[in-house]
């Protein structure tokens, strides 16, 4: 008589999921995507979009009025972007413009940062006070600060005559003076973002590495550079990165200010190709200037974060 044996079933491995849990994981993946759309379409339709098209664009010969169809040339206008003077004068001025605010902008953020860090009377009326000129438009900044610096009734000028220091100067339209007023005004305008980031960074350092430092007889400086720059610097190489970004790419500040005046010397990248565009309707060599800008705003982005990830790798 032969006996029946049962045979043994394989262990399952672990972690596999059954099938009934894969049919129920499936709408779930599909709902996500639900979430996701509200977000991820006003990118692709606002941002990815437009990035594209302006990509392509830079390929072709479109021009405000023309009659023909528009052709395709392929390099033809990053090879003149090469050899444009005006351009590469602008970039020069960009470059200028886009360190000349982000420096004094972060020295200056980064001492009211740490003023702010302190135990002081009606702090949080001088906390809100900063962040004013960060809550008013570019527009307004820039119709106020023609103001102050207007030859006749700006309050600079009148200033300058009450302390007996001449007056009457065209600041905005002085080819010496031009940018460097101008930069004044990108400092102001952007130094309360870099001292409210600055100034979380701070609050985030542990009160008790101060005291322990202080009781072994740390000063002041000593204190800031063995306890405070430390943790602060990963914040202040990511604002700093943030601010050249932005402070080259300006335009509405500068717009409203100087028009890119006087002879061009104010006049910034971003100036330069909506001139191109708008004022003289060269659409496709505008949109190479800005794939240039793009281009190069990738690599900067590229150093940043290739020595985020290395220091975070050695650390």
């Amino acid at each position: 008589m032969t006996v029946a044996t049962a045979t043994p079933k394989r262990p399952r491995p672990a972690g596999r999921r059954t099938s009934a849990a894969d049919r129920e994981r499936r709408p779930l993946d599909h709902g996500a995507w639900f979430l996701v759309l509200p977000a991820l379409i006003p990118i692709l339709v606002l941002s990815v979009g437009p990035l594209l098209y302006g990509i392509s664009l830079a390929f072709t010969d479109a021009q405000s009025g023309r009659t023909e169809p528009t052709e395709w040339i392929g390099t033809l206008n990053f090879q003149d972007l090469l050899h444009d003077t005006l351009f590469w004068e602008s970039f020069r001025i960009g470059l200028v413009w886009a360190v000349g605010v982000t420096v004094p902008q972060f020295l200056l953020a980064l001492g009211l940062a740490l003023l702010l860090n302190e135990r002081l009377r009606l702090r949080w009326l001088a906390r809100a006070l900063t962040i004013v000129p960060w809550a008013m438009p570019e527009v307004v900044v820039g119709v106020m600060w023609r103001l102050v610096y207007h030859p006749d009734a700006g309050i600079l000028n009148e200033t300058l005559r009450d302390l007996g220091l001449g007056g009457g100067r065209d600041w905005l339209s002085g080819l010496a003076t031009a940018l460097p007023a101008v930069i004044v005004v990108g400092v102001w305008a952007g130094m309360p973002q870099t001292t409210v980031t600055l100034l979380a960074g701070l609050q985030n350092t542990p009160r008790e590495l101060h005291e322990a430092a202080a009781m072994d007889g740390a000063g002041a400086w000593r204190r800031f550079r063995t306890v405070t720059w430390p943790a602060l610097r990963p914040v202040a190489l990511a604002i700093t990165a943030l601010n050249l970004i932005w402070n080259f790419n300006s335009f509405a500040l500068v717009y409203v200010l100087t028009s890119g005046g006087p002879g061009g010397r104010t006049r910034l990248p971003m100036l330069f190709a909506y001139e191109e565009a708008f004022r003289y309707g060269q659409f496709g060599y505008a949109a190479a200037m800005g794939c240039a800008m793009v281009a190069l705003i990738s690599v900067v982005l590229a150093f940043h974060l290739v020595g985020r990830l290395r220091r975070g790798g050695e650390g």
